[in-house]
């Protein structure tokens, strides 16, 4: 196995957390049976050869904050914690546009299942939101679609629901999709970025999450850098810097 891509964050008897780079799975997935390389098996050479326990989903593109239990009662503890809102996650986002200042987008989502075998199935829909609030906006003299320029913004999105590919799937609902975005994204505006930063990227990143320690019950916040991926395309917004001076956690 070669160098372990992910960034130890915090560890205590519980709890590996871990900054999870772009473009690496977290575990075996139907939609990627030839990936040979996972965060769950980084995540476990961390933790000296023991299992550990993936307590959420972040997706392949997106990077980030992870967390990992390390014995089964925890993953339980943080896993029902998760699934009743008590667990507080912050993302920053690229998107093309200007999104009105801040709001929150209620749209429920049909299941996206991971076996595309059943596909063709019915799947039920579930009441899904976020909330989102813009950090900065810039506009560039760059001709991309029928504008003479283009704009875009980065927001920190606050989910509230824990559905598959939700931020991604709210920010196209609302006309302002993610840069790098391949599945619900805009493929001019992706294809400029890739072709003017030499590689594309999903501008999508777990950057702060927050929850009660299920032994200590002390209030935790984990947050993870940017990667320079992401750096060198935010570097479009002239003086941004991340996090903002007023940036508070969403919980």
């Amino acid at each position: 196995m070669k160098g372990n891509p992910l960034l130890e964050l915090y560890r205590d008897e519980q709890l590996l957390v871990v900054h999870k780079p772009a473009g690496l799975l977290v575990h075996r997935s139907p939609i990627d049976k030839h990936e040979t390389e996972f965060a769950l098996q980084y995540a476990r050479s961390l933790n000296g050869g023991e299992h550990v326990y993936p307590v959420h989903r972040l997706d392949r593109p997106t990077s980030g904050v992870m967390v990992f239990a390390r014995d089964p009662e925890t993953a339980r503890s943080v896993g029902l914690a998760m699934m009743s809102g008590e667990v507080s996650k912050t993302y920053l986002a690229m998107v093309r546009g200007w999104p009105p200042g801040e709001g929150e987008i209620d749209h429920p989502l049909r299941e996206e299942p991971e076996d595309r075998r059943l596909k063709g199935q019915e799947q039920p829909v579930r009441e899904a939101r976020t909330r989102y609030r813009i950090l900065a906006t810039t506009e560039i003299p760059v001709a991309i679609e029928k504008y003479p320029t283009s704009r875009y913004a980065m927001v920190e999105l606050y989910p509230e629901t824990g559905r598959k590919h939700q931020l991604r799937r709210h920010m196209k609902h609302i006309s302002h999709p993610i840069i790098g975005d391949a599945n619900h994204g805009r493929g001019r505006h992706n294809r400029y970025f890739a072709e003017r930063f030499g590689e594309g990227r999903l501008m999508l990143a777990a950057t702060r999450m927050a929850f009660v320690h299920p032994v200590t019950g002390n209030l935790m916040t984990f947050e993870a850098p940017l990667e320079q991926s992401f750096l060198q395309v935010m570097s479009i917004f002239p003086g941004f810097r991340y996090p903002p001076a007023d940036a508070v956690s969403s919980a």
